[in-house]
């Protein structure tokens, strides 16, 4: 490769072009010639630079980093030249361009491979944010450190909206932004327009310290008392009192989404037959594939009622914008919590419930009753229940059994206390007489007390709870509710074996305890 003038003539005169031109015979042997710079040093740098990337090309060998991190930070005119004359692959021609237009381009990509338009506009939004509040205009001005802190910053953050304050965001937004951020970059290095993602290392913050979004299940009486009320309410935001109640013991016995629940038609239901089940296009499930979920017949018959009249592809539930659909349900809590409350006794009984966490949106731990709590709600019955993990991740339609256990299952009050109560008592013998010990009182208890997966004898018996200040019996205690609580009496000299969960279904809405499992808050 030569650097040298270039002459011309003008108006019958040689002349001499002020800038230093690379002149060099490419792989194809086409002669070449780059304008450069006025400067011949900076022009003698350039043109070294331009002979490494024409022997690269010729070899077919991979753009070394620094010479793929000059190609970013070159200017785009003569990018696009070299691109031009295929010393540089399109992907690496477009690796200079603004990161705004590559954001676009990745939105774009995210929709081709199947993401929703409502996850791809919000992850590129994030993305956006990132890029304009630390002024990244290319790949090469890319500071981990600097995205760190103005991510540290968007936490601290305090703005006035509504005449109120609100906070920065919290740790789990943190987390999204800096996740959708390395996934873009990461993109950009497979797709051949970066040769690193700058964000690799980059950590998220923990969350546990900064939980503002909690989500509690709701009681078996929480939800007779909504759906009662509900479906006796007027019209909210387009919905009947009588579709909301529909819509929320779906969700509440399915699991389903609320854009899951959105998309379905009368035609996703069968609801005759010894099988009554919904299906779940793949194009509106999370996990983007096709779910089948049974029904339970009594919600079958629900269903099959409240959809009666309806055309197979017209919408089960014309259900309000997402923001809204919060509103909604929040309304119908408060409405529902109003009536139990005037239905008390007696002043003090009144007094006791409006003191209580029974059907509020916020508890005292913090932890909201939002419509996704009914998602909630439902995996914490399975696992009450004592539905086998892995049956409970199905249904749930997780990718992974830490999800369905660690963030979707509940505990009440009580449970823990329950389960160290069923422990076999240590105390020296004589010193409590109400409860003899020896080896032959511990294999009783632990016969009786084990889980079926652990032990054939039986598992651990539910003593009831207290949810929202209202006390519920739980099937395999003494107390009963109605019909549905289990109690087991053990003539002397026989030990009776509990009947095992694992052949036991779950029971009614309408009949049977809801019970919760769960994390702490």
């Amino acid at each position: 490769m030569k650097l040298r003038k270039m002459t011309y003539k003008q108006n019958g005169e040689t002349r001499q072009s002020e800038k230093w031109y690379a002149v060099w015979m490419d792989h194809s042997e086409t002669l070449r010639r780059l304008p450069l710079f006025s400067d011949q040093k900076a022009s003698a740098e350039i043109a070294r630079k331009i002979d490494r990337l024409n022997s690269v090309r010729a070899s077919g060998d991979t753009l070394p980093p620094d010479l793929s991190r000059y190609v970013e930070q070159m200017p785009r005119a003569m990018r696009t030249r070299l691109a031009e004359w295929g010393i540089l692959s399109a992907a690496k021609a477009a690796a200079g361009k603004p990161l705004v237009e590559h954001v676009a381009d990745w939105k774009a990509a995210l929709l081709a491979r199947g993401g929703t338009k409502q996850h791809a506009a919000l992850s590129a939004s994030r993305v956006q944010r990132i890029i304009e509040g630390c002024g990244f205009a290319f790949h090469g001005d890319v500071s981990p450190s600097k995205t760190q802190r103005f991510l540290a910053e968007l936490r601290e953050e305090r703005r006035k909206e509504d005449g109120q304050m609100h906070q920065g965001i919290s740790a789990a937004s943190f987390n999204y932004y800096l996740r959708d951020a390395k996934s873009f970059f990461k993109w950009m290095v497979r797709d051949g327009r970066a040769n690193e993602n700058p964000l690799e290392h980059l950590q998220g913050v923990n969350v546990r310290l900064d939980r503002r979004h909690d989500r509690r299940a709701l009681s078996l009486e929480e939800l007779r008392q909504l759906l009662d009320i509900t479906g006796h309410a007027a019209e909210r935001f387009g919905m009947t009192g009588e579709s909301r109640a529909a819509l929320y013991r779906l969700a509440a016995e399915t699991g389903l989404r609320a854009g899951e629940l959105r998309s379905l038609t009368r035609g996703s239901f069968v609801l005759d037959g010894s099988k009554p089940g919904v299906t779940i296009a793949a194009a509106y499930a999370k996990n983007r594939r096709q779910d089948n979920l049974p029904l339970r017949p009594t919600t079958a018959a629900a269903m099959a009622d409240y959809l009666s009249g309806k055309l197979p592809a017209a919408k089960a539930f014309s259900m309000p914008a997402r923001g809204h659909l919060v509103d909604m349900f929040r309304a119908d809590l408060i409405e529902a919590r109003e009536a139990w409350i005037g239905n008390a006794k007696n002043a003090e009984a009144r007094q006791e419930r409006e003191s209580s966490n029974f059907l509020v949106y916020r508890d005292d731990a913090n932890r909201v009753a939002d419509f996704h709590a009914l998602r909630h709600t439902f995996i914490s019955n399975l696992a009450a229940a004592g539905v086998h993990p892995k049956t409970a991740q199905t249904l749930a339609r997780h990718s992974t059994i830490t999800l369905t256990m660690d963030r979707y299952s509940h505990i009440y009050r009580g449970e823990l206390t329950t389960a160290l109560d069923s422990l076999p008592d240590l105390s020296h013998p004589g010193t409590n007489k109400a409860k003899a010990t020896g080896t032959d009182n511990v294999s009783v208890a632990i016969e009786n007390c084990l889980s079926p997966d652990l032990s054939p004898k039986g598992k651990f018996p539910r003593s009831s709870v207290e949810s929202g200040g209202v006390k519920t019996a739980m099937p395999g205690s003494d107390e009963t509710h109605g019909k549905t609580g289990v109690k087991c009496d053990f003539p002397e000299g026989k030990s009776k074996r509990p009947r095992s969960d694992s052949n036991r279904r779950i029971t009614d809405l309408q009949s049977v305890p809801l019970v919760h499992l769960g994390t702490r808050p």
